[in-house]
């Protein structure tokens, strides 16, 4: 049961992450050019919050 849930995990960011370049392109490629302007620790804490806040999801949900 272990890996389904790993596999369905990473299915729905899939979908997740497929969702505004399909809705808004042009919303989505300028906000990718943006981030590509943003120096390497600036992206690094972006990664950093992402993450924490990914973990903190999972131990509110389970």
């Amino acid at each position: 049961m272990g890996s389904e849930i790993f596999w369905a995990a990473l299915a729905l960011a899939l979908v997740l992450e497929g969702l505004l370049p399909l809705l808004a392109p042009r919303g989505w490629r300028s906000t990718f050019q943006k981030l590509m302007q943003l120096r390497d620790g600036q992206l690094r804490f972006f990664g950093l919050c992402s993450v924490l806040l990914g973990l903190a999801l999972l131990w509110l949900v389970s």
